[in-house]
């Protein structure tokens, strides 16, 4: 009973607890034609804060998550477009105490795959070769708007008598609209997003899970000091994301601040790349994380 109790309590607040997705350049103009690919690990500790009513202690998640990426560019509606799939892998242990019992969970497997349309409505123009190698070295100022539609379909780890699953069973479709202005050596990029989920008609015990939309927007600055060598701030928040089961609200609204740093460096094709994200609740209850990761990309034609 007490181990259903706490991995219930956690699940609550797994919705969103990877929500935060700091990632600069998504509107970056790119050439057409190309193909991007790309690998990366990161570590995740989190503190999970819990309603004190609930006699749940020390509430601690360590996250081990590689993730691969391949990204293809193309001229759509003479736009240009890029279409990307993202399949991670991870290795979680949840540990805590609950009504003074010693508690532990352990999860391993497959994630939910994320594939993301975007296309640039204004600025960057599909060009590919010489044409957008001349284009970029001539755009000291430029605008670009973009929009996209992301979308994690449930192919994770999933067993439907377990609370805690790497995978969450359901579908999720988040429409994006970004701005991003660069101007000589800096550009500053704006990202809005809504996630809207399916209900998970398969939750624990025959239950039904269902959560209203989390809306998220999160800001960039970055300075780029030669071509390829670039350093980012980042900075986000996400409201929202209330879940309900079998009809019982469970009051678990989210407030977050999430904030990231990273600096990206070439080798020839290959594109190296650390980062540092943040994240605190701004409620009573919430998930707390610091975030490392280290990945790479390279491309071809």
């Amino acid at each position: 009973m007490i181990r259903n109790l706490f991995v219930l309590l956690i699940v609550i607040l797994m919705p969103t607890s990877y929500a935060m997705e700091l990632e600069p350049r998504r509107w970056s103009h790119i050439p057409i034609d190309t193909n991007f690919s790309g690998g990366g690990y990161a570590y995740t500790e989190a503190d999970i804060f819990l309603d004190p009513t609930i006699q749940a202690e020390d509430v601690e998640l360590k996250m081990d998550t590689w993730v691969g990426r391949y990204i293809r560019s193309f001229e759509w509606f003479d736009k240009t477009a890029r279409i990307s799939v993202a399949q991670g892998y991870q290795e979680g242990k949840w540990t805590g105490l609950v009504r003074g019992t010693p508690t532990t969970i352990n999860r391993s497997g497959l994630t939910d795959t994320f594939v993301r349309l975007a296309v640039n409505l204004y600025g960057a123009p599909p060009l590919k070769g010489k044409e957008f190698v001349k284009y970029r070295t001539n755009a000291d100022v430029e605008t670009i708007v973009g929009v996209a539609l992301a979308m994690r379909l449930p192919t994770g780890d999933y067993i439907d008598d377990k609370l805690i699953n790497l995978g969450k069973n359901r579908y999720a479709f988040l429409p994006q609209l970004g701005v991003l202005h660069q101007r000589g050596k800096w550009s500053a990029e704006l990202t809005g997003q809504a996630a809207f989920y399916t209900d998970n008609d398969d939750f624990y015990n025959g239950t039904t899970l269902e959560q209203n939309p989390l809306y998220f927007i999160h800001g960039h600055i970055v300075h780029t000091f030669r071509p390829g060598v670039l350093a980012t701030v980042s900075l986000g928040v996400d409201y929202g994301g209330e879940a309900t089961i079998n009809g019982v609200n469970k009051e678990n609204k989210k407030k977050d601040i999430g904030w990231a740093a990273s600096f990206t460096y070439p080798i020839e094709r290959i594109i190296l790349k650390a980062t540092y994200i943040g994240t605190r609740s701004q409620e009573d209850t919430g998930f707390d994380s610091d975030t490392v990761s280290a990945g790479f990309s390279f491309y071809w034609q």
